[in-house]
C-alpha cells in the first residue's frame, strides 16, 4: 500500500467508541456508545414522568434526528465546495460532521450557516402545520403530554438547536461564522484566536450565571464552550507556529529499529533501554512496518516475549515527506496515534511523533531559532 493509499484509509478512522453505521447521502453515519446509553436513560427516567414513556422517546429521537439532519446541512454545503465528509457521529450532546480537509473563511461561512439554516427550516415547517392544523398554539404549553404537543416540543426544539448553535463561540456554528468572517480581512490563525477569545469570555459569563442561578445545565454547557474554544485555540496557535516549517525541522533522527526476525522480548528490552515508544521494524532498509508501545504490551500479554514482532507490527503506517509542511502534517499525525514516518524514496529518514512535536512547538513559542 502506497503512502497515499495509507493516508487515505487513515483518514476514513472513525473517532473511538462510535458503533453502527449507516449511510445518508454517501456519508457514513455512526453513533457513540455514550449516545445509545442516553436513550435508555432517558426511557427509564419518563417511566416515572408525567409523560408516557413512548412519547418521550419519540420525542427525544426526534430531536436527534433534528441534530442529524442539522449535520448533514453541513455535509451536503460541504460537498458543494469540494470537500467530503469523512463521517458524523452523534454524541449525547450533539454530532460532529468530520470534513477532509479545513473549509476556506469563505467554504466555512456558508458550511457552518447550513446546519441552523436547516433547524429553521424546520421548526418554521412544524410550528406552521401545527398553526393551520388548528392544534393550538405551538409555543404554549409545550409542558403538556398529549400527541399533537410532541411535534410542538420537536418544532420548539429546532428553534433552540438553531439559535443555541448560532452563539458566537467554538464549537457552535456560531464561532466558526465569526471566525470565517474574521478571516476574510485576518490571518486563519489570528482568526482563529479571536473567535477562541470570544468563546471562551461567553463561557465564563454563562458559566457565572448558571452558578448564580443554580442552573447546573447551564454550567455543564459552559464547561462544553470553554473547553471546545480552548481545544481551537490551542491548534490555532499550534498551527501558527507550524506553518511554512518542514517536517525535516521537528522529527527525530535519534532513533532505534528493530528487525522483522526480533521477538516482543527483544522489543520490549529496546523499550524500557530508551525513551523511544514507537519503533519501525526493518529488513535491511526497506520498512515493513511499525510496533508502537501499546501494540507491543498487547502483544506480550497475548502471545509471550517469544512471540516476533513481525506478527504483531502494524504493517498500515502512516508516512509524510520530510518537505511536506509541518502544519499539514500534524492532521496525518493525529490520524496514525503517536506516530508517523518521515520517509523519502523508500528511505527511512526519522520519526514524526506528536510528542517531539509538542515540544518543538513549546520551543518555537519561546523563540527557538529554525535553521
Amino acid at each position: 500500500m502506497g503512502a497515499r493509499e495509507r493516508r487515505s484509509a487513515q483518514a476514513e478512522s472513525s473517532i473511538p467508541g462510535s458503533v453502527g453505521v449507516l449511510r445518508i447521502f454517501g456519508v457514513p453515519v455512526r453513533f457513540h456508545f455514550t449516545f445509545l446509553l442516553l436513550l435508555v436513560f432517558l426511557l427509564f427516567v419518563s417511566l416515572g414522568g408525567k409523560q408516557p414513556g413512548i412519547q418521550y422517546v419519540l420525542y427525544v429521537l426526534g430531536l436527534f434526528a433534528s441534530v442529524l439532519l442539522h449535520e448533514l446541512g453541513h455535509a451536503v454545503v460541504s460537498r458543494q465546495y469540494g470537500i467530503r465528509t469523512l463521517e458524523i457521529v452523534m454524541f449525547p450532546i450533539g454530532g460532529v460532521a468530520r470534513l477532509e480537509r479545513s473549509p476556506r473563511p469563505r467554504e466555512e461561512l456558508w458550511i457552518a450557516i447550513a446546519g441552523p439554516a436547516v433547524n429553521l427550516a424546520i421548526a418554521a415547517l412544524i410550528l406552521g402545520l401545527v398553526e393551520r392544523a388548528g392544534l393550538g398554539p405551538a409555543l404554549r404549553s409545550l409542558g403538556e403530554p398529549a400527541d399533537a404537543r410532541i411535534w410542538t416540543r420537536i418544532g420548539a426544539g429546532n428553534l433552540v438547536l438553531a439559535l443555541f448553535n448560532l452563539l458566537p463561540a467554538f464549537p457552535m456554528d456560531g464561532g466558526r461564522i465569526l471566525r470565517s468572517l474574521v478571516g476574510l480581512y485576518k490571518p486563519e490563525d489570528e482568526a482563529t484566536r479571536i473567535a477562541a477569545g470570544a468563546g471562551r469570555a461567553l463561557a465564563v459569563l454563562m458559566g457565572l450565571y448558571g452558578l448564580l442561578s443554580m442552573n447546573f445545565l447551564l454550567l455543564f454547557i459552559a464547561f462544553f464552550v470553554y473547553l471546545g474554544a480552548a481545544q481551537e485555540g490551542a491548534a490555532a496557535m499550534g498551527r501558527s507556529l507550524t506553518h511554512g516549517l518542514p517536517v525535516r525541522a521537528a522529527m527525530v533522527t535519534d532513533f532505534r529499529t528493530l528487525s522483522h526476525g526480533d521477538t516482543i522480548g527483544d522489543a520490549a528490552r529496546l523499550l524500557l533501554a530508551t525513551s523511544q515508544q514507537d519503533f519501525p521494524v526493518v529488513h535491511g532498509e526497506q520498512v515493513l512496518g511499525l510496533l508502537g508501545r501499546a501494540a507491543l504490551l498487547r502483544a506480550m500479554a497475548s502471545e509471550g516475549p517469544s512471540a516476533y514482532v513481525a506478527g504483531v507490527m502494524n504493517r498500515d503506517f502512516v508516512q509524510v515527506p520530510p518537505d511536506m509542511d509541518l502544519a499539514e502534517a500534524l492532521p496525518l499525525l493525529a490520524q496514525a496515534g503517536s506516530c508517523a514516518l518521515v520517509m523519502e524514496e523508500g528511505r527511512l529518514l526519522g520519526l514524526l511523533t506528536s510528542e517531539n512535536v509538542a515540544e518543538f512547538v513549546v520551543l518555537r513559542r519561546v523563540g527557538m531559532p529554525v535553521a
